[in-house]
């Protein structure tokens, strides 16, 4: 009887009909609340992953925080040496010249830097933004200067 029922268009085979044809019209629509569910999905996995990656590299905080210490040492370091060596450009009249090329080329390496920096300060204050960091940090490292 279902044969016939299909083939004549009975009450029960219109009902199965229209069923498949909606449930195939809603896959075919992909609606913001949806996308919104989904980013929120997928920002909750990332959140996740970073901090499983955190949980699971405990054991080199240290190592970590030293790094970060040092680089950051290095490069205020180079950052007020060149400061310095401008303003004492400012009131030296034999050497003023060579001391303004050597406050450039120092403010020129700490620049390089910064792309470090930018990583380090990221990583200890705006962890769950790290891959615009990183992006924009490695743009920085390739001398693209974002």
């Amino acid at each position: 009887m279902g044969f016939w029922g299909k083939l004549f268009g009975t009450d029960r085979a219109i009902e199965k009909g229209i069923d498949v044809i909606s449930s195939g019209l809603d896959a075919l629509i992909y609606t913001d609340e949806e996308k919104a569910g989904d980013a929120r999905q997928e920002r909750a996995a990332a959140r996740g992953m970073l901090i499983a990656w955190m949980q699971s590299t405990q054991g080199q905080n240290l190592a970590r925080r030293l790094l970060a210490l040092v680089i950051t040492a290095v490069w205020l370091f180079m950052y007020l040496f060149a400061a310095a060596l401008n303003v004492a450009a400012i009131w030296a009249t034999a050497a003023q010249e060579k001391i303004i090329e050597s406050a450039a080329l120092i403010g020129d390496r700490a620049t390089e830097m910064n792309g470090a920096m930018m990583l380090i300060l990221g990583f200890y204050f705006a962890a769950p933004h790290m891959g615009q960091i990183v992006n924009t940090a490695i743009e920085r490292f390739k001398g693209k200067g974002v």
